[in-house]
């Protein structure tokens, strides 16, 4: 039995595969490409069948944050030429996420900048989503304030959210690296406050930072360890006047395996392509599709997406569907039986006998000798080549906190 059907296998009976395997799957060669992309994809299909489901996003206070991510443009001393504004009102945070759900997006993400809201900051969200509420009651909406302090997720709860997300990014042992502000144990602390309050927690990680393949392992097998129903796999966007603005390290061949080990260790989790998928996947989007089984429909936080309807189309072309608002995102054995549109939950007990949702459940051992993959080079960076395309990265002008109308 080959690597590829190994982790199929698994996959579909949701069981973890070694940290060899997912290695392995990281190392294959271009020439493998479309048998990895083929594997992951019927995993994916086995969970969540042919639906894509559409996520947008609605930046409610952008720019000017204490903190001091690498990756971010909105980070302390950032030269970045974003756009900068205070708290949008709720009527006008509403009327953004009308945009994107008219454009057949199911769930309305709500970020802010900063280190972790305040109390009021709370209520000025929990006013948000009370308008976006009263114009879709069905509309999932996922918040993304920072780090949270206790009770902070209760009171979201509260207020009618059903999601929040805060992302590990990278690994724990390469986290200070990147962020000297606060730190890995912080980020992990916010998703399981999230996760106690009864949110969907939505946690994921940022690819192309310079990481090593050890590095996108030990992230995702955490995230996995965590429990999250989502993990967006975001690809750095390089913004010129941030610290990474040269890590030009992606191929769009790159984003793909990465995709597929997300896929393979999280099986029946929500994988959703994140920041950076029009800059480095490019002209093969539609074969992460066969992946993951989520995206962002239009613009990003600071910089812009391809039209909204260049997605809609992508999707169909690709023989995909767009996911209903009365569709449940996951597969029942991981939703909560309170669940409310669609939003995804813990695991119920199962055959593998764990329990804990998308925690361990077997296949810790050494990988057979028989599915090691050849050795590979480190891909060449695209900084070191004619083909950086850094004429994609475009800062947003446009939607809310602009003039100009969502790109939906």
């Amino acid at each position: 039995m080959d690597l590829l059907d190994i982790l199929t296998d698994k996959g579909l009976r949701r069981e973890l595969p070694s940290r060899e395997e997912a290695l392995a799957v990281l190392a294959t060669t271009d020439d493998q490409l479309l048998d990895v992309v083929a594997a992951a994809g019927r995993v994916r299909r086995q969970w969540f069948g042919r639906r894509v489901k559409l996520n947008y996003l609605v930046n409610l206070k952008s720019g000017l944050c204490p903190e001091d991510c690498s990756y971010c443009s909105q980070r302390l001393g950032s030269k970045a030429e974003i756009l900068k504004y205070t708290w949008l009102k709720p009527d006008q945070a509403a009327e953004a996420a009308a945009a994107g759900v008219a454009g057949g997006a199911k769930r309305v993400c709500l970020v802010a900048s900063g280190r972790g809201p305040t109390d009021r900051d709370i209520d000025r969200v929990a006013d948000t989503i009370a308008a976006i509420k009263d114009v879709d009651e069905n509309v999932e909406v996922c918040a993304c304030l920072g780090l949270l302090s206790d009770n902070q997720a209760e009171r979201l709860k509260a207020a009618g959210a059903d999601a929040y997300n805060h992302n590990l990014n990278t690994s724990e042992a390469t986290y200070g690296e990147i962020t000297t502000t606060h730190t890995y144990a912080d980020r992990v602390d916010t998703v399981t406050k999230a996760h106690g309050a009864g949110l969907s927690a939505c946690s994921g990680l940022i690819a192309g930072m310079g990481e090593s393949d050890e590095d996108l392992v030990d992230v995702v097998f955490a995230l996995r360890e965590l429990d999250p129903d989502s993990v967006p796999v975001n690809f750095l966007i390089p913004f010129e006047g941030t610290p990474l603005a040269e890590e030009w390290n992606l191929t769009p061949q790159r984003c793909l395996r990465i995709l597929a080990m997300v896929r393979f260790v999280c099986p029946d989790i929500e994988v959703r392509i994140a920041g950076g998928r029009e800059v480095h996947l490019r002209s093969m989007q539609p074969l992460g599709l066969h992946i993951a089984n989520s995206i962002f429909l239009g613009d990003y936080l600071t910089s812009e997406g391809q039209a909204g309807q260049a997605d809609l189309d992508m999707i169909k072309d690709a023989g995909f569907e767009v996911e209903g608002a009365e569709q449940t995102t996951l597969p029942r054995h991981r939703a909560h039986a309170a669940a409310g549109a669609g939003c995804g939950g813990h695991q119920e007990e199962s055959a593998c006998g764990t329990g804990g949702g998308c925690g361990p459940c077997g296949g810790h051992g050494e990988a057979p000798e028989a599915v090691a993959a050849e050795p590979k080079s480190e891909p060449k960076s695209e900084s070191e080549s004619d083909e950086a395309r850094t004429d994609l990265v475009r800062v947003r002008r446009r939607g809310a906190g602009t003039e100009l109308a969502p790109n939906a």
